[in-house]
Parts: structure tokens; sequence; C-alpha cells
């Protein structure tokens, strides 16, 4: 009796459309929902992004609504939030203070140029070179910059912001039992605000935080001289501001990859983000990238799924600031603050802390995650942790394989009696494992024929064919003859382009 076995079919997960969600008003109003509640955790942030960059307030709003809109439409991410962030601001508060607003209009225009360039030529494909324990350590670092920020709006306050707080964190954890429609944030924000406005209880709110514009954004040309040193002053940020807004929204992308367990297309986010600065620029805004935080509001505490929550969340945010904005400025912080707690405590990866996860990972992956961590926060830069992550997990890698390279030698003689040294070689050789290869040989007691066996072996650099250089020339000076057998076709086109031909020493 035969057996035929069926093919399992491979599930594909797939996020609603844009189109899907139109047509169906459970899904419209769960974005329609959940772009609300980004739109009023933007305004502070946007705020305090601005006061960072030594900007007015309007300025990080405008680049907070035109990035959103924008990066709806061009970006290759959905549902992911982009607009003012405190990694930028960091970057051009030097260009501000120095220079005036102009320069830095100019400098977030061309900063989106050189997106453009490296969105072109595929810088966005570099992602794929960075290793789990990094993103792991990126998001952990997240989830606690995400707290440390909240810190402000929690010390040194009246004492009933610490209870107002902690109902809206109870609401958060609990009113997703009893409808998981409408976002539990929204309904915190909402009752906290009614609560203190009716009671009259003195406390914090956001517009405290700074003045809310009362005017839509226009069309802003920087008056800057069109010359080499204009380029010169702003080139060096608007490169970093790049490099740092495409990293940090390409990691968050792939964050939001595998919260939703969907795909993105990275070259176009990159793309987007280029797009998103200029028009940002050309409106009189700060500039930006993706928003961690924001996005962990949209995806995983509201649920959205589309860029239908991305754009609402920029129209939402400018008629909240310019119609609404008395409503929005009775808004209590400490709402917003249980909202961003909450976000914090759902980003930070708790199972890679775990003693039994811990004790299972190889220490390096470990050591690896806690460094990004620990760079990030001391930072405040998510890129530069990542950077350093990248590197740390290079080093961790490179020792790891040099250990699977070994030499093993036997003396063997041929049929007419003539005794051979054979060394065999096994392994990846590349810098880290070929730098002691030399030391592997015995030049002194060995016969004067030397048969070096390569076929379980792969040269990979010119590290290696250095050390096989130095190793015929120290041979060679004892009047030994060395010969290399066995190196599969592109170790052997490797090293016939370069043997002989870098200088290798005694």
């Amino acid at each position: 009796m035969t057996t035929v076995t069926q093919p399992v079919p491979v599930q594909v997960h797939t996020s609603p459309t844009v189109l899907s969600a139109l047509r169906s008003p459970r899904l419209l109003v769960r974005e329609a929902l959940a772009g609300l509640v980004v739109a009023l955790a933007l305004i502070p942030e946007a705020i305090s992004f601005s006061i960072i960059a030594g900007v007015d307030p309007r300025v990080g709003l405008f680049s907070a609504f035109v990035m959103a809109v924008v990066i709806s439409f061009a970006g290759g991410r959905a549902a992911m939030i982009t607009g003012a962030t405190g990694a930028i601001a960091l970057v051009i508060a030097p260009v501000v203070r120095d220079h005036g607003l102009d320069y830095l209009i100019a400098t977030v225009i061309l900063g989106g140029v050189f997106q453009l360039i490296l969105g072109a030529v595929g810088a966005a494909k570099l992602m794929r070179f960075v290793p789990r324990s990094v993103m792991t350590g990126f998001v952990n670092a997240l989830a606690i910059l995400i707290f440390t920020a909240q810190l402000p709006n929690i010390i040194g306050v009246p004492w009933l912001v610490w209870p107002i707080g902690a109902v809206g964190v109870a609401i958060i954890v609990l009113f997703p039992r009893l409808n998981k429609t409408i976002p539990a944030p929204l309904v915190a924000i909402v009752v906290l605000t009614l609560v203190t406005v009716i009671a009259s209880i003195a406390i914090p709110r956001v517009g405290d935080e700074g003045k809310l514009p009362d005017s839509l954004p226009t069309l802003f040309i920087p008056h800057v001289p069109l010359t080499v040193e204009t380029l010169t002053i702003i080139a060096p940020y608007a490169l970093a501001m790049a490099v740092v807004g495409l990293l940090e929204s390409l990691m968050t992308a792939k964050l939001v990859d595998e919260i939703t367990d969907t795909g993105s297309r990275k070259t176009r986010e990159a793309l987007g983000q280029g797009i998103a600065n200029i028009a940002s620029g050309f409106f009189g805004g700060m500039g930006g990238c993706a928003m961690i935080g924001q996005t962990m509001i949209n995806v995983k505490a509201s649920g959205a799924r589309t860029r239908i929550s991305t754009f609402l969340s920029g129209v939402f945010l400018l008629v909240l600031v310019v119609a609404l904005g008395q409503v929005v400025a009775i808004i209590p912080m400490a709402a917003l603050v249980a909202v961003m707690i909450m976000v914090s405590v759902g980003t930070f990866n708790w199972h890679s802390v775990k003693p039994s996860t811990l004790k299972r990972m190889p220490v390096g992956e470990t050591v690896v995650m806690v460094l990004t961590v620990i760079i990030v926060v001391a930072t405040d830069n998510l890129a530069i942790g990542v950077i350093v992550g990248v590197i740390a997990a290079m080093v961790v890698f490179a020792r790891r394989v040099s250990h699977f390279a070994n030499v093993s030698r036997s003396i063997e003689a041929t049929d007419t009696g003539e005794q051979h040294a054979l060394y065999t070689v096994q392994g990846e050789l590349f810098f880290a494992s070929s730098n002691d290869l030399t030391t592997q040989f015995d030049y002194v007691d060995d016969p004067d024929l030397v048969i070096i066996d390569m076929s379980g072996s792969h040269i990979w650099d010119a590290s290696t064919v250095a050390a096989l250089d130095a190793i015929e020339t120290k041979y060679q000076a004892r009047g030994k003859r060395v010969d290399i057998q066995g190196l599969n076709d592109e170790s052997l086109a490797f090293h016939g382009r370069l043997a002989g031909n870098l200088g290798a020493g005694h």
C-alpha cells in the first residue's frame, strides 16, 4: 500500500490593504482611532524635540505633519510613523545654534537629497548585516529610552500626577478585555482629561510644553547663499542626518516586520524618507525619521496595519494643533506618560533577559546585546548604538570562526621511499584564522618536500594568501619545496591572482 504525503501549504501573513480597510467599517474605525491616538502622542514629542533642536515648536509640529502625510504615500512600511525625532534634533542642533533657521532648513533639504542617493544605491540592503543580538539590544534600548524620556514628567511634579498616571496605566491594561475596537490609550487620554478638568486638578498639561501654532504651514525657501562655503557648512550635518535617519527608520521597519509578520520594501522606505525630509524642509520643518515610540503605539497598542493610520495621524495632528489647540492644551501630561510607559513595557523583549534564555545564549551574543543597550542609552542615539553593536558582532563572529581552522601534520613516504611532510588544513581561512597559520609548520625538521592539502579549506582574503606566501618563503630559505594542493576553483583563482604580489616577508 502506497502512502501519498500531501504537501503542507505555507501560510503567508498579509496585512489589510488600504482598499480593504476602506471597505470595512471595523478596520477603518481602528485605523482612524489609531491615527488619533498617535497624533495626540506626537504633539508633546514634537514640541520637546523642537526645544532640543533650538527652534520654535511650530517647526517640529509642522515637520511631524508633513512627514507623516508624505511617508504614508511614499514609504515602504505600512503603519510606520515618521516625524521629528530626538536623534535628528541632536544632529542638527549645532546648525541652528551657529548659523540660524535658514541654514537648518537647507540642511534638512540636503539631508533628504542624500537619503535619495543612499536609497538609490541600495544602502537599505545593508540591513541584512544587522544580527539578531543587535536587533534585540536595539529594541531593549528603545524601551529604556522611551521610559527615561517620561521621567521629567513624573519627577518633581505634583503628587497627584502619580495616581492619575496609575489610573491611566490600569485603563490601558484592563480596557482591551472589555472592548478591542477602541484603542485603550485613547480611552485613557479622554477619561483622564475629563476627570482632571471636571475636578479642576492642577497638574502639568500639554499646553505647558509650548505654544501651539494657529496657522497652516506655508512654503518656506531658505535664504542661504548658493556657494561652496554654504555646502561645506551644511553637508556634514546633512550627511549625518541622512545616515542616522535611514538607520533608525530601517531598524524600525524591520521591527514592525517582525511584529506584524509581514514584509516591507526597505529601498522604497529609504527613498520615501528622503522625499519626506525634502518636503518637510520646504514647509519649514526640522526633518526627522521613523518615530519608534509612536510606531509602537500605532502598531502594538492600537493594532493599526495600513497607511491610513499614518496619513490620518498627520491630518489629525494638524487639526488638533491648529483648530482644536485649546482642547489639546488641557490634556494632562500624565495621560500621555501612561501611554508611553505601557509602550515601553510592551516594547522591551523580556524573554531576552530571562535567566533561562541567558543561560542558553552564547556569551558573545549576550555581550553584543548588552553593549548595544549600553551605548544607545549612554549616547541617547540609536544609530550609534547599532553601529557599535554591529562592529562588536563582527568581532565576536570573527573570533568564533577563527577557531574552526586547524592544521594537522603527518610524515609520509612516496613509492620511491622519499619522505615528505603532509599538512592538512581544515576550515575557513581569513584574517582572523590565518594570522597564526605560519606558526603551525615545522620549518626546521620537515623533509625537503612539503605538501599542503587545502581541499578542506577556503581562502577568503588577502591575509591568507600573504600567510601562504610567508610559509613558502620560510621553507625556500631552508632549501625546501612547497606544493599547495586541493584548492577549490574560487580559492585557486584568488590565490593565483595575489600570490607573490603581497610582499610577504620572512
